[in-house]
C-alpha cells in the first residue's frame, strides 16, 4: 500500500495592509501545488476585514484548496512590555505565536512572508530534515554588524532571514520557545532593528538549519557576487558558489526584500511582473501601483547598478544610512498614529 503523503501546512501573517500581497504569493504558490495532495493554508490575522478574508479565500477555493483564518487580536497585549517595532508593522510579530494559535496536530509548517513569489516546487523544501534544529532558514550575509551585535553574534555568524521559515512547530512547544522569544525580545527592551528577525536569531542561535537560497532568494541579491556575500559573512561559505548560482539561475520562492517593492510605482524590480501577473489573477486585479516614490525608485535602480560595479560603496551607503531609513519610518509612523 502506498504511504499517504503528509499533510503540508503553510502559514502566511496579514493585516488589510497586505491582504493584496498575500494573495499574489498564495495563488504563485497554489499554481505551483497541484501535485501536492493534502495542503491547509493557515492566515493568521491581524485585524484583517470579513470582507478580505473572503478574498483570500475565494483565490484558495479555485485551487480546491481552504484556507483557515486565526485571528492574532491585538498582538501589542500580547507582549508584557511596550514594543517598538522600529517602524515595521507589529503584524511581522505574528510569526512567533504560530504554536500558540496553531491546533497541536499541526507539528510542521512552512512560514511564507507576503511579499514571496513561489516559482517552483516546494515539496523538497518541505521535507527538508531539520536534524535536531527548531527551523530551517535562509542567510541573510548582508546585514548590519550593528544589528548582529545588539543579539550577541559576531561578524561571521550565520544570520537568517524570517520571510521563508521551515518551522518545527511541534519542537516550539516542547520547548516553549514562545515563551523564550519573549524573554529575550523583553531583555532587549522589546526594541531590535528587525524585530521578528532579530528575536528568532537571537533565541535560536545554533538550531537553525541553513537552506539553499533558492528557496528565499531575495530580489536584490540579484546584482551582488558570491565572493563579496562571502567576505561579508564567514559563515555564507557553508551555501557555496553553486548553490547560490542555482538560485540566480531558478530560485523556487522570490522575496521581494528591501525598498524597491513591485507595488510601488516608478520600480524597476527585475521581477516585478511575476508579481504583477500573480496579482492579476486575484480579487485585487487592476490596482494601481502606489504613487509617490517615483524618484526614489530611480535612486533604487542607480543604487543596484552601482553594486554590480561597486558593492563596497553600496554597502557603505546602506550602512551609513540604513539605521536612519527605519527610525525614520518608526517616526512616521508614530506620528500618523498620533
Amino acid at each position: 500500500m502506498k504511504r499517504k503523503e503528509e499533510t503540508v501546512n503553510i502559514i502566511y501573517v496579514s493585516n488589510d495592509g497586505y491582504a493584496r500581497h498575500l494573495a499574489a504569493s498564495l495563488y504563485s504558490l497554489l499554481a505551483h501545488s497541484r501535485q501536492i495532495q493534502d495542503m491547509d493554508i493557515f492566515v493568521l490575522s491581524s485585524g484583517m476585514s470579513p470582507e478580505y478574508q473572503k478574498r483570500i479565500q475565494a483565490v484558495a477555493k479555485r485551487f480546491g484548496r481552504q484556507v483557515y483564518v486565526e485571528e492574532l487580536g491585538d498582538l501589542r497585549e500580547k507582549f508584557p512590555y511596550d514594543v517598538d517595532t522600529r517602524g515595521f508593522d507589529i503584524s511581522a510579530m505574528g510569526r512567533l505565536f504560530a504554536p500558540e494559535v496553531l491546533p497541536e496536530t499541526v507539528e510542521r509548517a512552512l512560514y511564507l512572508d507576503c511579499d514571496t513569489i513561489v516559482l517552483g516546487d516546494i515539496r523538497n523544501l518541505y521535507g527538508t530534515g531539520l536534524t535536531g534544529c527548531l527551523a530551517g532558514m535562509v542567510m541573510e550575509p548582508t546585514v548590519y554588524k550593528e544589528m548582529k551585535e545588539a543579539i550577541g553574534m559576531e561578524k561571521d555568524d550565520a544570520y537568517f532571514n524570517s520571510g521563508v521559515i521551515l518551522m518545527d512547530l511541534a519542537g516550539w512547544r516542547r520547548e516553549h520557545v514562545l515563551r523564550q522569544m519573549l524573554d529575550f525580545y523583553g531583555a532587549h527592551a522589546g526594541s531590535l532593528f528587525a524585530c521578528d528577525q532579530d528575536t528568532i536569531n537571537g533565541t535560536l542561535s545554533g538550531r537553525i538549519r541553513s537552506l539553499p537560497p533558492k528557496y528565499n532568494f531575495f530580489t536584490n541579491y540579484r546584482y551582488f557576487r558570491y565572493s563579496t556575500l562571502e567576505k561579508l559573512c564567514g559563515a555564507y561559505r557553508e551555501v557555496g558558489k553553486e548553490a547560490f548560482r542555482e538560485a540566480k539561475k531558478r530560485p523556487v520562492i522570490i522575496h521581494y526584500l528591501g525598498d524597491e517593492r513591485p507595488w510601488i510605482a516608478g520600480n524597476h524590480n527585475h521581477y516585478r511582473r511575476l508579481y504583477e501577473y500573480c496579482l492579476n489573477h486575484t480579487p485585487w486585479k487592476g490596482t494601481p501601483p502606489e504613487k509617490g516614490k517615483e524618484m526614489y525608485m530611480q535612486l533604487w535602480w542607480c543604487f543596484n547598478q552601482m553594486t554590480r560595479i561597486c558593492p563596497g560603496l553600496r554597502l557603505w551607503i546602506s550602512r551609513r544610512f540604513g539605521m536612519k531609513v527605519i527610525d525614520g519610518r518608526r517616526k512616521k509612523r508614530e506620528a500618523g498614529n498620533g
